[in-house]
């Protein structure tokens, strides 16, 4: 062994560990070395804090204003400060699926129409946090983000993977290809390396320069160009993340509220053909569910007809507008199932005869006998010609049939070819294939959240399907209503169907089936709207089919839509007097009572204008109690008034031409008025019918009222069975949201009497009125309050900030609309469990929050709310703030309570009376409120004011929370229903939460982020439109608002403690929604204040834990509640790196090495700084505040039982 040199022999070799062992040792834990090293003077004055109590934080505003930056403007800096545009509130234009936007055609509407089609039209308010990405909640690595990255990647392509040019030869045959090839023509695939071709190969080019002497700097500088030429610009982003639990800090955004859409299907009609063809044939497609007996889709109507048929026609229709030319429709399923049926009805024009008479030519004759039977065929063409000539506007039934989807999706998804073609008899399938590829077709994404249904039922990736369908079912003149149809289509389904025994009609009807691209070209909405990517209005377009689903969707309206859809179902006509026979029903929607009042607003069926004024059903010969089977669809104008109304005109129609007897004969008419007591009139209607026209004034009458002078069939007797539906954005259809619309509309107009139900609600009752429908809501269909969710948040909260004045007095609706959000978002969130992410937040409340939500009156182009902005002072409906500071309270703040609870006294006398009186009966332990803790007590908030300017705040603030009556009254004679000026929402929302109490103090605990997110969002919107969000922190807020949020932050701390064991996950829920909420408020509020409320949390949650035995579970959530916090993206900033204290502050824990030369040590440590740098100390705790809380625990952790 080589000895040692001589100045290695003078060098201590004691390890790290020793050296470590020997400090600790002598001193015994942090506290202690202080001691010992008898550090004086500058510390002296820090008092010791165990590391299991938290430490008053820095005044951080105070501190940055008292400590200006020195260094330049660089990187470094930008560590250093908080950036001057963090935070921005963006105006997003919505996206709009269509070229021309889903807004009524009227100019005036009423209020509550205005309301809606703003909801559907305004922009998305969003609040961006413009530097969020920067912070660990942040996923970078999306699949969305991903895919962006990828685009415009070159395929790598290796020598070795490409195919030789044959792509299928059998081995064997290899060596007689290898030899019959020059090697020049063949790609140097794995087999170029054989013996024999390299012998007949000819040599590579040689590589110029490669013997040149280059200097080594020349190729590192060549070869660094030759990097970053084409080099991506985030390279190592494109290796897909690995795959690890959901980080808890990660929040994910909300996605943008759309219209919704279920599977969606593509047919194609392609062509219809029968064994004769000698008039033409019109034919519809619609979905059914048979297992929930419902038809799930509006009709699509399409002619396959020649154009020698539809020739015959020419004198009954006008030109056809071209929407009603599709001949492709995509339909949407939102719950696939195995008993969802394709039903295809055709019908055909009038004629003399029963349906049986009408289908037995095209039973009987064949098309391969044409010849045979010609003289008979030109006789049925003369016959069906002059039919068409004089019944061409009247249609008869004809045949039907059906396609199990699901059976023909899950035979094309199982085969190994692009496409599938099918022929479908009378109940047997039989399968062969065509070479058609259909390239065309792309796969649809996945499923969206609110789509379900059988797993085996995926409509989005089975491969396109061409199907024929040859044999067709009479319709049975008798058997034509609905529950008719469902019993078929369950027949079909048995091994032995009836219907197999019955003789069909023969024909070939060929559809293509297919998944829906997810941008079709050419495609029109239900409205008949044109969606984006449409070159070209002159060519043949795709409908999109609206779905009726089987089930609710709770999907909240984004877009405009008013649709009526009328099904005449029965007709009793057997005790009527007289000859009807032939019956057709002429339905029209009038706007008045004269006949010219009829509007253009009902739909076009296929190959006619797209509008008309009266649609016809289809006649059963010689049925005086016939069925219908007809959908009549009708655009309803937006603004309805109490004459509006669906008028029915039975008609006999005269099938033989006969001298003197006219074409048609009205026998009977009905109605139905569009508007009841204000409320669309829709569901099933059994109607008495009467024998004359009706009188004048008769649309606001019912026709169930026996007018007087008036013949009825059957004695006034209900004969005529109708169903009116409607899909509507602007009607709520359930009676407790159409009430409270009401009354508030009826609050922002100023009209009474309001006519609700069979109710006249004069002025006088409006308030109680007003209250008992806001605690309706609650009673309330699920399914529409979802829908109309976006107004109805709005209404609630426009009540918060907007107090209405009736009769001259203010009315507070806060606490009533509180609760009533409070009970609708629990319901949303039980009943809609599967829309939760891992936070437990509400995907559709997210989404209200993000795009939707935005103080009432604060538009873009509107004055900024508040003071100043608004011309005058701020009157507030609540009671006064004492002016009076209790000595003892350390909040520098006092409170006032909303006259929403008169019960809570406004000035308290003591400060325990006023805690009580804020926090009421929730259990809280006294020795951890907020008011024993004092607050930040080290760093208050800002330098008391003297007192006479304490005062003088404080009357003013007085003055601003009170509606003084005695200033106001004069003012008030004149409003019309609301205040012009308006309280802030976040303050009122805040003082709500504080003061509830009970059954709504735990609905809003349970969705406490809804609420918190709520008020983050109010507080930016404030300051972006007061123009604060360049002022200094500490005065961006009142000192009463910081007093409620303070009170809240502490009782909801005190209710993690107190509940954690008991409710584990609402804990979980709560405790992470606190901690979001102040992280968010680091980015607006006074950043030392929010230390402060950190604290109190802390605090309170230590005092729990060391009473505990095993604190394990409330230790966690302390550990997820700081990590959330920490993850803010400015959380090097908050922790003020590079501000030095005194003494210099550690940033390690105590027991940890810089060195491990022992020469540094002694037993007598001189050097204060060394010292220092072991120690975990009161000012590195405070100053660097979330460093150091991080650190106790990591100190805490790793040697529980050291001294403090």
């Amino acid at each position: 062994m080589a000895e040692r040199r001589a100045f290695a022999q003078k060098i201590s070799r004691t390890v790290a560990a020793e050296v470590r062992k020997q400090i600790s040792g002598q001193y015994g834990g942090s506290p202690q070395l202080l001691k010992n090293l008898n550090i004086g003077g500058s510390v002296s004055h820090h008092t010791s804090v165990p590391l299991t109590e938290t430490v008053d934080p820095v005044d951080l505003e105070e501190y940055l204003s008292t400590h200006p930056l020195a260094m330049e403007s660089g990187p470094l800096r930008d560590l250093l400060e908080f950036p001057s545009d963090d935070i921005e509130v963006v105006y997003t234009p919505r996206e709009c699926r269509t070229l021309v936007s889903a807004v009524p055609e009227e100019s005036e509407m009423d209020p509550h129409v205005r309301d809606c089609v703003r909801s559907y039209t305004e922009d998305w308010a969003i609040v961006n946090r413009k530097y969020h990405k920067l912070g660990t909640g942040f996923n970078p690595n999306t699949l969305d983000k991903q895919k962006e990255r990828q685009k415009g990647l070159p395929k790598q392509v290796f020598e070795s993977d490409e195919a030789p040019d044959g792509n299928s030869y059998q081995d064997e045959q290899d060596d007689l290809k290898r030899r019959s090839m020059s090697i020049d023509d063949t790609p140097r695939g794995s087999w170029a390396c054989s013996i024999f071709d390299l012998k007949n190969s000819l040599p590579d080019a040689l590589l110029p320069n490669l013997l040149d002497r280059t200097p080594n700097e020349e190729i590192d500088h060549h070869n660094e160009d030759q990097r970053k030429s084409s080099r991506h610009k985030e390279l190592f982003a494109l290796h897909p993340a690995p795959d690890e639990e959901e980080p808890i800090e990660r929040l994910s955004v909300p996605e943008v509220p759309k219209e919704h859409f279920g599977q969606r299907l593509l047919v194609k009609c392609l062509s219809l053909k029968f064994e004769i063809e000698i008039e033409p044939i019109f034919a519809s497609l619609a979905l059914y569910d048979v297992k929930e007996k419902k038809k799930i889709s509006e009709n699509f109507y399409f002619d396959l007809n020649s154009e020698q048929m539809k020739g015959m026609l020419r004198p009954h229709v006008p030109p056809a507008a071209i929407s009603t030319l599709a001949r492709s429709a995509i339909f949407s399923i939102t719950y696939p199932s195995q008993d969802v049926f394709l039903v295809i009805k055709l019908e055909k024009v009038l004629q003399q005869g029963d349906i049986g008479e009408c289908a037995e030519p095209y039973m009987i004759f064949k098309e391969s006998d044409a010849a045979k039977n010609k003289e008979k065929l030109e006789k049925l063409k003369g016959q069906a010609e002059q039919f068409c000539q004089r019944l061409g506007k009247y249609r008869m039934p004809f045949a039907w049939t059906a396609i199990h989807l699901m059976n023909i999706v899950s035979s094309a998804g199982s085969l190994e070819r692009d496409s599938t073609e099918v022929e479908v008899g009378t109940g047997e399938r039989k399968g062969s294939w065509s070479e058609r590829r259909n390239s065309s077709i792309v796969g649809r994404r996945s499923l969206e959240r609110t789509t379900s249904g059988d797993e085996a039922c995926n409509l989005s990736s089975f491969r396109p399907a061409t199907l024929t369908v040859t044999n067709f079912f009479k319709q049975e003149g008798d058997r034509l209503s609905d529950e008719d149809l469902y019993k078929f289509l369950a027949d079909m389904r048995r091994p032995s169907s009836v219907l197999r025994r019955l003789r069909p009609i023969t024909a070939q009807l060929k559809i293509d089936i297919s998944p829906a691209p997810e941008n079709p070209h050419y495609c029109l909405t239900p409205e008949l709207l044109q969606v984006k990517l449409y070159p070209d209005s002159r060519v043949r377009p795709t409908r999109e089919i609206l779905e009726f689903p089987a089930r609710d969707v709770y999907v909240p309206n984004t877009t405009y839509r008013n649709l009526l859809y009328v099904y005449p179902q029965s007709l009793n006509f057997a005790n009527r007097q007289g000859s009807a026979r032939n019956i057709t029903v002429k339905v029209q929607f009038m706007y008045g009572e004269d006949p010219s009042n009829a509007m253009p607003v009902i739909f076009g069926k296929s190959s006619c204008p797209e509008f008309s004024k009266e649609a016809y059903t289809a006649v059963v010969y010689h049925n005086r109690s016939p069925d219908f089977h007809e959908e009549i669809k009708i655009k309803l104008p937006a603004t309805l008034t109490d004459h509006h109304h669906l008028l029915f005109t039975f008609y006999h129609v005269s099938c033989q031409q006969k001298q003197n007897t006219p074409l048609e004969t009205p026998v009977g008419y009905t109605w139905i008025p569009m508007l009841q007591n204000g409320r669309l009139k829709t569901g099933q209607f059994c109607l008495p019918v009467s024998l004359e026209k009706p009188p004048q004034a008769y649309s606001v009458l019912s026709p169930e009222v026996p007018l007087p002078g008036m013949k009825w069939v059957d004695n006034h007797k209900g004969v005529f069975n109708v169903e009116v539906v409607a899909v509507s954005s602007l009607h709520t259809q359930d009676p407790y949201l159409d009430k409270f619309f009401a009354l508030v509309h009826a609050l922002d107009e100023h009209m009474f009497p309001v006519r609700i139900g069979d109710m006249r609600i004069m002025e006088n009752n409006l308030e109680n009125e007003l209250k008992s429908s806001i605690s309706a809501l609650n009673s309330s269909q699920l399914e529409p309050v979802v829908r109309f969710l976006h107004l109805l948040l709005d209404k609630l909260i426009l009540l918060v900030v907007r107090p209405p004045v009736i009769a001259g007095q203010i009315v507070n609706l806060g606490q009533a609309s509180f609760e009533a959000m409070a009970s609708i978002i629990n319901r949303l969130h039980k009943n809609l469990d599967g829309n939760q992410d891992q936070h437990g937040r509400n995907s559709l409340l997210a989404s209200y929050i993000y795009y939707v939500f935005r103080l009432p009156n604060t538009y873009p182009n509107s004055p900024s709310p508040g003071p100043g902005g608004l011309g005058g002072s701020v009157h507030y409906a609540t009671m006064a703030r004492s002016a009076v500071r209790p000595a003892s309270l350390n909040l520098n703040r006092s409170r006032s309570l909303s006259n929403s609870n008169p019960d809570i006294s406004g000035t308290p006398t003591s400060p325990d009376d006023e805690v009580r009186s804020i926090i009421g009966t929730k259990g809280l332990d006294r020795s951890n409120s907020w008011v024993n803790t004092g607050g930040p007590k080290a760093a208050p908030w800002g330098s008391h004011p003297s007192p006479s300017a304490e005062s003088t705040q404080a009357t003013d603030r007085s003055c601003n929370r009170m509606s003084s009556h005695t200033e106001t009254s004069s003012f008030l004679q004149t409003l019309t229903g609301r205040l012009p000026t308006k309280k802030l929402f976040h303050e009122e929302l805040a003082l709500q939460w504080v003061v509830c109490s009970g059954s709504v103090r735990e609905a809003a605990l349970q969705q406490a982020w809804f609420f918190f997110e709520l008020m983050v969002k109010s507080m930016v919107h404030h300051l972006y439109f007061a123009d604060k969000l360049d002022v200094p922190r500490k005065n961006r807020f009142p000192e009463r608002f910081m007093d409620d949020v303070t009170a809240l932050v502490s009782t909801i701390a005190g209710d993690i403690v107190s509940r954690f064991q008991k409710d584990t996950e609402m804990v979980e829920r709560l405790n992470t929604s606190l901690a979001f909420f102040l992280n968010d408020l680091l980015s607006i509020m006074d950043r030392g204040f929010v230390f402060g409320l950190i604290k109190t949390c802390y605090k309170q949650v230590s005092s729990k834990m060391y009473s505990l035995t095993n604190p394990s579970n409330l230790a966690s959530l302390r550990l997820d509640f700081l990590r959330i916090i920490c993850s803010h993206e400015h959380y090097v900033t908050l922790n003020l790196p590079c501000s030095l204290l005194t003494p210099p502050a550690s940033p390690s824990p105590s027991v940890s090495s810089a060195t491990s030369q022992s020469s540094g040590f002694s037993t007598n440590v001189q050097d204060q700084k060394i010292a220092n740098m072991f120690e975990l100390s009161v000012p590195f705790r405070q100053q660097h505040y979330l460093a150091g809380l991080v650190l106790t625990e990591l100190a805490v952790i790793l040697d529980p039982d050291a001294e403090g």
